[in-house]
């Protein structure tokens, strides 16, 4: 059985991929993940440290 793991997106990236992988992960629109995120950042700036903690901390996905 295949463990579901969290990695950036290679396809549905607009900065880093961070938005794209957290839909990929659960299986939705990467839009809405990325409306969610312009959400956090305009309450105060936290999705935008945020998003940087992700894209440094999470993992690309390795093409074979």
């Amino acid at each position: 059985m295949m463990e579901k793991r969290l990695y950036k997106s290679n396809e549905n990236k607009m900065v880093d991929g961070v938005c794209g992988g957290i839909a990929e992960y659960f299986q939705i629109d990467p839009t809405v993940v990325r409306l969610g995120w312009i959400l956090f950042c305009a309450m105060g700036g936290s999705g935008f440290l945020a998003y940087i903690f992700a894209a440094i901390l999470m993992p690309r996905r390795q093409e074979f």
